[in-house]
């Protein structure tokens, strides 16, 4: 195809798979850009360890299109600025990029109308979810509010397409200038935090490649066993499939290919953890303020604690120093790696909210800021999940009492006594909060929701 085509890369750091690369790569020349918008309406600045995973993932991008005959162009600023912009200087006469869900979609829209008035096309594709928002409708034509149904409708529509292939070669415009990666300041230096994550995690394409073929041939058969937080059986892709590493097309197919193998039940459950991922991108869509705005607006009246007046819990949480082991493993796991195990993100949640009576939002921006796989979806319904607040959601009188979440998930103190090496002696303290006094507090503070709705 004549022309040059400009690719505007977002949450979706790969090659492989990649609609609008391969849309770029019929074109004569392509840029590739990145751009660092933390300012456009709708955008939610990154948090720090998403920061360092997104240094990282570019670094490797970049590696892997100069391998490709393209180098990465690097902008920072507004994305409704830079992309019309770079188009008019470069003589491009298209833009193609993955589609976004949440908020950030109106800057999309914007964008796409500045560019026709330039008689620029601008097309975006489906990339990251597996089943476009709009498509995944109840029988009245409203968006699904519980996820059974949800999933089952999606599943009874037309299977999700093959991924496609990497280009074999791009053909890359010279003479565009770009920032360089390091003036971004993406990573901490002054301390130094990450250590625990470069011990962990080696973000890019393909390593997130080798996750998911090492999950499906090894861990896949043992996904039953998932809720233990000290066994090595959970996936890994977490981060990988937020930044676009590894798309949910080349999950699906890879996993599709054990079900022939009698790995039924655990491809099925595990593809059910991609579907609650696609509910709660169905769900940012209709509501993309969902990091802020109760999906259920009966919570707007909930008598949340004054965090001022409870800055010593709240710090005590942050730093996993309640005197409640599994709370306290979980929450010096995800400041050590960026990462927390599931089944302990619902146990730390539920205590900041049901014992402590902490706002969720307030949990939210944290792990926004600690979570390596902090996303616009998943962050934010999660946590209104556990809260009560949002679709599909857990009871508020559904409690996740830490002690048995304990007793069955880690009976022999594997993973807490990993992360709380201090516990059973001297050094440890005590529990911040009686979890059954407190918990009845909780309850006492829902029927102030329950009265007025």
């Amino acid at each position: 195809m004549p022309g040059r085509a400009i690719v505007w890369l977002r949450d979706d750091l790969r090659i492989a798979d990649n609609p609008a690369l391969s849309a770029g790569a019929e074109h004569d020349e392509v840029i590739v850009v990145v751009v660092l918008d933390e300012v456009s309406d709708g955008v939610r600045p990154l948090g720090g360890a998403s920061k360092w995973w997104l240094h990282h993932s570019l670094a490797r991008l970049a590696e892997s299109l100069e391998r490709l005959g393209v180098s990465l162009t690097l902008r920072r600023g507004s994305a409704l600025e830079v992309i019309p912009a770079l188009a008019r200087d470069t003589g491009a006469s298209a833009v193609y990029w993955n589609r976004r869900y949440g908020a950030a979609r109106e800057v999309d829209a914007a964008i796409k109308t500045q560019l026709g008035v330039a008689d620029v096309t601008a097309t975006s594709f489906q990339a990251n979810v597996l089943f476009e928002p709009w498509t995944v409708l109840t029988a009245s034509g409203d968006p699904f509010r519980v996820f059974t149904p949800f999933w089952r409708a999606c599943l009874a529509g037309k299977a999700p397409r093959d991924p496609l292939p990497a280009p074999q070669k791009l053909r890359g415009a010279t003479g565009v200038p770009s920032e360089r990666l390091e003036d971004w300041a993406l990573l901490p230096t002054k301390p130094d935090w990450a250590g625990g994550m470069r011990e962990k995690w080696s973000p890019g394409e393909a390593r997130g490649r080798e996750i998911l073929d090492g999950f499906v041939e090894n861990n896949l058969e043992n996904y039953h066993r998932r809720d233990a937080p000290g066994l090595e059986v959970a996936s890994g892709l977490s981060p990988y499939i937020r930044w676009g590493e590894v798309s949910p097309f080349q999950i699906w197919q890879r996993t599709h290919g054990r079900i022939s193998q009698g790995a039924r039940k655990n491809v099925d459950k595990f593809l059910s953890e991609v579907g609650w991922r696609e509910f709660n991108y169905n769900i940012l869509f209709h509501h993309p303020q969902l990091h802020e705005v109760n999906f259920r607006r009966d919570f707007d009246g909930f008598p949340w604690h004054d965090p001022d007046e409870h800055s010593t819990e709240l710090e005590a949480w942050k730093r996993g120093r309640t005197g409640i082991p599994l709370v306290d493993a979980g929450m010096r796991e995800l400041w050590t790696t960026g990462y927390m195990h599931n089944r302990v993100r619902l146990v730390t949640s539920s205590f900041l909210i049901k014992n402590l009576l902490i706002d969720w939002r307030i949990g939210e921006r944290w792990f926004w800021d600690t979570l390596v796989d902090a996303d616009d979806a998943n962050n934010a319904a999660n946590w209104q999940w556990i809260a009560g607040s949002g679709a599909d959601a857990a009871p508020y009188f559904r409690v996740f009492n830490p002690v048995l979440q304990q007793e069955k998930f880690d009976p022999d103190f594997e993973y807490v006594r990993k992360w709380v090496p201090e516990f059973g002696t001297d050094a440890y303290p005590a529990p911040i909060v009686d979890l059954k006094q407190s918990r009845r507090e909780a309850l006492e503070a829902y029927e102030v929701v329950k009265n007025a709705s």
